[in-house]
């Protein structure tokens, strides 16, 4: 199969992209796969050793920029349609496969104009502006939680979040800390988030004050952090701290409890490791839509959700100080969060594009 791979911009769109590129290789080793995605920095950071060809376009999205902002990328559709028709002219691609960002458009323009096969992931579930434009051209859409509003019932699949093989890996397989601590795991996204990195810094000062014991592992983001790594240090804690996490698998199974947002492709991993969470939706998300992911998975029991205009660190540390004194609730919730789980998305999306892709190769 000769599949080209488009979306990017966060870490979210770029591991479910990772996943299904990788099992797709997997099943046909002699296959072609080329990612077109945006130029921003963790979208080379994430693909680089990958062993994916790589295009980029330059596009930008129109939501929220106001009428001078939407005039501009509106007259930069036509460069970077003429961009993405050249890319899929050369490269002959069976199928195109993409999982949301503004890039995504010029694309699957242009493979609609080449009569290419189009299937499209959403993991969110509030689609963006982007799927929900690319739903309506595309032959197949692929969900990983029920959306509202809904794609068309006659193309759409429930197929859940593709997780990376390396976290499948070591689902069911902790880590237990040598003195038996609980360990925390916080993570605020693939670009970090400040306010919870704030929070965080100001419940663990609460919980050492009280006596309790955790093992901490903090995703920060660049620009936090020294901020962070210092404060731990000045509070005498020797949390392991770093802007950017590659090795999630390592991390997520020697966690017992996480702190996070709730983007999608990080909730479906949490959810096949059995991770329970808790979880402060990020407030400016488009649509607001992490709130309603986590929803999701509140209502399985496998998490607790925070509105972040509400939450501070006495709060916060009241409810990790809770959960460390109470290891059957932890217990429960992690049963909750792994009845949600989906390890089979990957393969599933992936026998969906080897479908369509037929298509293409038998005209």
């Amino acid at each position: 199969m000769r599949l080209i791979v488009t979306g990017g911009g966060t870490g979210g769109h770029l591991f479910p992209a990772i996943a299904v590129a990788g099992g797709v290789r997997q099943q046909d080793p002699a296959g072609e796969i080329l990612f077109i995605g945006t130029g921003r920095q963790i979208d080379t950071r994430v693909l680089a050793g990958l062993g994916f060809g790589r295009e980029t376009i330059s596009f930008s999205g129109v939501k929220g920029l106001g009428l001078s902002g939407a005039l501009r990328s509106a007259f930069r559709l036509p460069q970077a349609l003429y961009a993405a028709a050249k890319i899929i002219r050369r490269f002959r691609p069976d199928l195109v496969f993409a999982v949301g960002g503004y890039v995504t458009g010029p694309v699957l323009l242009a493979a609609k104009l080449f009569r290419v096969p189009i299937c499209i992931h959403e993991q969110n579930s509030v689609p963006g502006l982007a799927n929900r434009l690319a739903g309506k051209i595309a032959d197949r859409v692929c969900i990983s939680l029920p959306c509202k509003p809904p794609f068309a019932e006659r193309k759409t699949v429930l197929t859940g979040n593709p997780v990376r093989e390396e976290i499948l890996a070591v689902a069911g397989k902790k880590t237990v800390s040598e003195n038996n601590e609980l360990t925390l795991l916080v993570l605020g996204g693939s670009q970090g988030a400040h306010r919870v990195n704030a929070i965080m810094l100001e419940a663990v000062a609460v919980l050492q004050e009280q006596g309790e014991k955790i093992q901490i592992i903090h995703q920060t983001g660049r620009s936090d952090e020294e901020m962070v790594r210092q404060g731990y240090k000045q509070m005498g804690i020797q949390a392991e701290v770093g802007d950017f996490f590659t090795d999630m698998a390592r991390l997520y199974s020697r966690a017992d409890l996480v702190v996070s947002r709730a983007g999608a492709t990080t909730l479906a991993e949490l959810a096949v490791m059995g991770l329970p969470a808790l979880l402060i939706p990020y407030p400016f998300a488009a649509d607001d839509h992490q709130t309603t992911n986590a929803d999701y998975y509140v209502q399985a029991g496998g998490a607790v959700v925070f509105p972040e205009s509400e939450l501070n660190g006495d709060r916060l540390s009241r409810e990790i100080a809770a959960l460390v004194r109470d290891r059957r609730r932890l217990q429960v919730m992690a049963e909750g969060m792994q009845s949600l789980a989906r390890p089979g998305a990957t393969k599933n999306i992936v026998d969906i594009c080897r479908q369509l892709a037929g298509r293409k190769q038998a005209q």
